[in-house]
């Protein structure tokens, strides 16, 4: 479905939008949910990766299949790895077939998992005998994606010494790694993150316990973006957030100011306004803990023709799509001056938006969402604008209500 999206010379005139779950909390307490039955959740994401490992979860067929749904990869192998008796052949899109998942399984593998790969070495699909997991250490680099250090900190309380995990080198995304932890301790496990190791106490049984899911700081990302680009004195209210939040995320708050939009925190609700043009004509932001609102923001700076300089994005080059070159490429043919390394993006200050273009999605949700709100600026169509249901199902219809 290509979508063609014209809202030049138009305001935001509605008052609020409700947000679904946060993906990345749903998933991780789906896992959770599995090992212990009487914990609750409330307001579960609806994007198709929670949608896709929820399925999974609850199949019986040996062939599972997650789609593009990449933190569900992740999280299975591990989950998988330790569910006794099981045997899956775990698998996905082509796309997920060509994303690396090798470090995941030789941590697991020290760990005593059985675990092949059914062709490329290194790579899904995967064959996995669950079995009882015996060792209770690993090592495994920090750098590398926090979904592979999170997976094996959800198997953790399983096992029967609990496990602790040395992190090597820098870490990389470490909020995720902090929400994953709150989140076991919501449970009632016992976790303990002291510099480079982390250690998780097991946990047969936990009390009956009901968690709210906040909803999803990433989503929200594409109406700070949206408010940004609009005039001085736009308004949007978004639902439901806390000041107080694990997810990485997060971060928009303080990073829109630079941007001309505040927030304010009321009970469940953000109040977005934009309170001024931007504060500088240039930029600088290093994202390694929040690498997934990287291209939004991007796209919000040329939007508003100032200059960018983000760091801290070499995850993104393995995600649903190469994204720093998918940067590249669409907001080159948008008429924006900009460059890429394996771990940057340096945009400098436009002066023209080219009209008309059509921006291929690269089947990357995020993609489709972030230069959306370009269409405030010039007519924009979005090639394959439904890969949004990917983390997003209400999206197009949210986006839309912005301008009813």
């Amino acid at each position: 479905m290509n979508l063609f999206l014209d809202y030049t010379n138009r305001q935001i005139d509605a008052k609020s939008v409700e947000i679904s779950g946060s993906k990345s909390e749903s998933n991780r307490l789906l896992i959770l949910q599995q090992f212990y039955p009487n914990l609750k959740l409330e307001n579960v994401s609806d994007s198709d990766d929670s949608k896709h490992l929820s399925a999974a979860l609850k199949s019986t067929k040996e062939l599972v299949d997650i789609g593009h749904a990449g933190t569900a990869m992740r999280f299975l192998t591990a989950f998988f790895s330790a569910k006794e008796g099981r045997e899956v052949v775990l698998t996905g899109s082509e796309r997920m077939q060509n994303r690396p998942i090798k470090i995941l399984v030789d941590a697991l593998r020290i760990l005593g998992a059985d675990i092949s790969y059914e062709e490329k070495e290194g790579y899904p699909p995967l064959r996995i005998k669950g079995k009882k997991l015996d060792v209770s250490k690993v090592s495994i680099h920090g750098n590398v994606s926090s979904q592979y250090i999170s997976a094996l900190l959800l198997i953790a309380p399983t096992l029967k010494n609990g496990l602790e995990i040395e992190l090597l080198g820098a870490i990389t995304s470490r909020p995720y790694l902090e929400m994953t932890l709150s989140l076991l301790n919501d449970v009632g496990v016992s976790t303990v993150f002291d510099e480079n190791r982390i250690t998780i106490a097991p946990k047969e049984e936990i009390e009956d316990t009901t968690i709210v899911v906040e909803s999803d700081w990433s989503s929200a990302s594409y109406f700070y973006s949206l408010v940004a680009l609009s005039g001085i004195g736009t308004t949007l209210r978004l639902s439901s957030y806390k000041k107080e939040s694990l997810q990485g995320d997060s971060s928009l708050a303080t990073i829109y100011q630079n941007l001309g939009v505040t927030t304010t925190f009321s009970e469940h609700t953000i109040t977005l306004v934009k309170t001024s043009d931007p504060t500088s004509q240039h930029l600088s932001l290093n994202l390694v803990s929040a690498p997934d609102i990287a291209q939004t923001i991007a796209v919000t700076c040329f939007g508003l023709e100032i200059a960018c300089d983000l760091t801290g994005l070499h995850t993104l080059k393995i995600k649903e799509t190469d994204r720093l070159v998918a940067l590249d490429n669409e907001l080159t043919k948008l008429g924006a001056k900009i460059t890429v390394t394996d771990e940057s993006l340096h945009l400098k200050a436009s002066t023209r938006i080219n009209s008309h273009c059509s921006i291929p999605t690269y089947h990357d949700h995020r993609m489709a969402m972030a230069f959306a709100p370009l269409a405030l600026k010039v007519p924009i169509t979005i090639e394959e604008a439904d890969v949004v249901t990917k983390s997003f199902t209400s999206f197009w219809q949210d986006f839309t209500h912005c301008f009813a």
